[in-house]
């Protein structure tokens, strides 16, 4: 099966029936095709006048070497399959997971189809125990410290916009999005360039594999939290989970970039960590249609395209980035806190994308030289301190203001742009949350996009703070065989512990992390 990329395509296209216009394009007889079906495409709106899609497509052909001859060689590659690793030697304890999110949850099930038994340790709960405590404090009810938009079955990602979008470069990353669809997702994530599944539809997939999981003889504890690691002449013999002593020799550390109590209790048991850069900043609402008008012109109400998104980038005058991330179209701000006195923001859609805001993540990078202090920690108090003047400020709701009054010091007014985020709001100065350089670097960065996209600057767009955990401020460093640096047994994993960014980074992460496992597999003495 041959890829072949760069194919553009109008937007009523039917891709269900894609033999013809293959054949004509790349100029074969059609009884030279063998099949056809799209395999990627994106949405190319840099002419507004000229939208159309940009694909790739998986060919079968009766000769290969025929195709490739028609193509150029940089349009065309090879369609290779992930094969899942097999373990024949066993183990003397069973691997255990600490973390139960993308990372975790992708370690798991690559030890599992390996037949090495994972025991998975979540401090959250299952997704639907999660989503009622959830649903419970967006709706008024006090926070969980335990189970909340941070912790809990599936991480961070189940209450976000479940994108699957990633700038890494690796196979496993389709083998990701095809675990995903076979365990429920929709079919657009194996297609669309910037694939996403939805937070309704996300918990059904993270319950599915773990179903999976367990069938295959894994374990996944629920409420069950990594308390300590018990270590011996440098290696890790058991952990500590609910007061319990686990044996293991093998542990993954999965704990999501939020898990600042356990990065304390794993940098006093001697684990070598580091300082990272990270970033802050706001989430910024528009209406969803005011973008779709902005980016797709005259297009911006076609059956064919789905609620516009955008990413933009710029450098400052003052020597720092910013940018947007995790932009979700018909989406909402969401209250992410999980520790009290404390506020965090993020950002959620659901698999239609259409409610009335589009939302995204405004940041400024915050470089290790911002921090105070040398301690590995120092970037976790520096969101810390974040949060707690953004809690204070906003007295215990979350903070909001306008673009106009932010930027432009105009009075504040909620006009056509209403805040979604729950359960409270209230305006608040943000100078009185982030240092001064992160609200300039903000006031500047939103005027430079208002330039890229019209209506961007818009005085009656929202902008609610503060978003802190965008990423890990800490790495947990490990070794060219992705264990601890120090102590044998330990693998730092995922986006917590400084390695990915994103769903899709974090699940090939951990099943890269597996691998080594599976190919570490020591037998019974």
């Amino acid at each position: 099966m041959l890829i072949i990329n760069n194919i553009n395509l109008p937007l009523d296209t039917d891709f269900d029936n894609l033999k013809p216009v293959i054949s004509k394009i790349l100029k074969l007889k059609s009884d030279d095709i063998n099949s056809v079906s799209l395999y990627k495409k994106s949405v190319d709106a840099r002419k507004k006048s000229e939208i159309h899609f940009c694909c790739s497509v998986l060919l079968s052909a009766k000769s290969e070497s025929a195709v490739l001859k028609k193509c150029k060689t940089a349009q065309t590659f090879i369609n290779k399959k992930y094969e899942w690793k097999t373990c024949e030697n066993s183990f003397k304890t069973p691997p255990v997971i600490a973390g139960f999110g993308p990372a975790g949850m992708f370690a798991a099930l690559t030890l599992a189809r390996a037949g090495l038994c994972p025991t998975v340790i979540e401090r959250g709960s299952s997704v639907d125990i999660r989503t009622a405590k959830v649903n419970d404090f967006f709706g008024g009810g006090s926070l969980n410290t335990e189970c909340n938009v941070q912790f809990g079955e599936g991480g961070a990602g189940t209450f976000s916009d479940g994108k699957l979008n990633t700038g890494i470069k690796d196979s496993r990353c389709r083998t990701v999005l095809e675990v995903l669809h076979s365990h429920g997702a929709p079919d657009s994530i194996l297609t669309d360039a910037k694939p996403h599944i939805g937070t309704d539809i996300l918990k059904k997939v993270v319950k599915n594999i773990r179903e999976e999981i367990l069938h295959l003889g894994g374990r996944v504890l629920f409420d069950t939290k990594l308390e300590r690691v018990n270590i011996k002449n440098g290696k890790l013999v058991s952990v500590l989970a609910n007061g319990g002593e686990i044996p293991c020799d093998k542990l993954i550390i999965a704990i999501g970039h939020s898990a600042r109590d356990t990065f304390k209790m794993l940098c006093d048991a001697g684990l070598f960590m580091a300082q990272k850069p990270f970033a802050v900043g706001v989430r910024i609402e528009h209406l969803q249609k005011d973008i779709n008008r902005a980016l797709y012109g005259k297009f911006s109400e076609s059956k064919y395209l789905g609620a516009a998104d955008y990413k933009l980038a710029a450098h400052l005058k003052n020597g720092r980035g910013v940018y947007t991330f995790c932009m979700c179209p018909g989406g909402y701000v969401i209250n992410a806190s999980s520790e009290h006195g404390a506020i965090a923001i993020n950002g959620m859609s659901e698999s239609l994308r259409n409610a009335k805001n589009s939302n995204s993540a405004l940041l400024v990078g915050i470089n290790t030289d911002d921090f105070e202090g040398s301690h590995p920690l120092a970037g976790c108090d520096l969101q810390k301190s974040i949060e707690s003047a953004a809690f204070n400020i906003a007295g215990g709701r979350v903070p909001v203001t306008t673009v106009g009054s932010f930027v432009r010091g105009e009075k504040f007014e909620i006009t056509k742009v209403k805040p979604t985020v729950k359960p409270e709001f209230a305006y608040a100065d943000f100078g009185n949350i982030f240092p001064s350089f992160v609200c300039e670097s903000l006031k500047e960065g939103i005027s430079v996009f208002g330039k890229k996209i019209l209506g961007f600057d818009d005085g009656g767009a929202v902008l609610t703070a503060p978003e802190t955990r965008s990423s890990s401020p800490v790495r947990i460093l490990r070794n060219e065989n992705l264990q601890s640096v120090n102590i044998g047994g330990i693998y730092p994993c995922g986006e917590g512990a400084g390695y990915a960014g994103g769903i899709v980074s974090a699940a090939v992460d951990g099943i890269k992390v597996a691998e080594e496992i599976i190919s570490g597999g020591i037998t019974h003495e």
